[in-house]
């Protein structure tokens, strides 16, 4: 694992990655991670330099358009991200955004432990490996400026600042040579194997996962060896008022 830039990754951040129960226990099952391509993230900006608002006066970082745009915005299929919180506790907003209402589980790691943990990916077998980047997002105001000599990769590591609120660290690979020297890429993601001991720290489950889900969970984490890692959330806490 390389660090997109020196200095900025801590290594021994807590990060969070928030799951619904099916891929969590799949995850368990194939000890990989799906990076998904960042065509097929919700943020329309995903990838961009700025944001170019539809409103006069003419936008002057625009005066000379780009006549290359399209293929820039090709890159998104060929950028292959993990995403991940970074926060000290657990999060009511990411519980709610991505495991359905508190209905999951999240996993919490650090840097240090990912770097340990993932194992080289290969397209195939026989090709070379891939790099695979790291680093936390720097949110900026792409309304009032234009990120220009940011690198093929490095945009991806910056979002619109409306995106601020995610605190997200990211793991990135980028297939962009492998399909200059024309070897077919997954249109969508990519699963890249890891070492789940080496990885997880600890284990949360959510507060809404019925009693029968986390027997299930809690059988599929004994069998790899993780059960001394599961705890429940503290939003499962009882209230006290006097």
């Amino acid at each position: 694992m390389r660090d997109l830039k020196d200095g900025a990754v801590d290594g021994g951040e807590q990060l969070w990655k928030y799951f619904r129960p099916e891929r969590f226990i799949s995850t368990l099952l194939d000890s990989r991670i799906y990076f998904a391509s960042a065509n097929q993230f919700i943020d329309p900006f995903e990838g961009a330099v700025a944001v170019q608002l539809n409103a006069p006066p003419p936008d002057p970082r625009y005066a000379e358009m780009d006549p290359t745009e399209r293929a820039f915005f090709e890159l998104k299929r060929l950028t292959k991200i993990s995403c991940w919180h970074r926060a000290a506790y657990e999060s009511d907003a990411m519980w709610k955004l991505y495991a359905g209402e508190h209905k999951g589980i999240a996993i919490c790691t650090t840097p240090d432990r990912m770097r340990a943990a993932f194992k080289p990916f290969r397209l195939k077998p026989e090709y070379g490996v891939e790099d695979l980047w790291a680093g936390p997002v720097e949110y900026v105001d792409l309304t009032q400026v234009r990120m220009k000599g940011v690198d093929m990769l490095g945009r991806f590591f910056f979002k619109h600042r409306a995106f601020e609120w995610e605190r997200e660290f990211r793991l990135a690979i980028s297939l962009r040579m492998a399909e200059e020297f024309a070897v077919q890429i997954p249109p969508d993601g990519i699963f890249v194997d890891v070492d789940l001991t080496t990885l997880v720290d600890r284990i949360v489950l959510g507060s809404t996962i019925t009693v029968e889900e986390r027997a299930i969970v809690a059988e599929h984490v004994r069998r790899v060896g993780l059960a001394d890692r599961l705890e429940q959330s503290t939003l499962l806490g009882k209230p006290r008022y006097v």
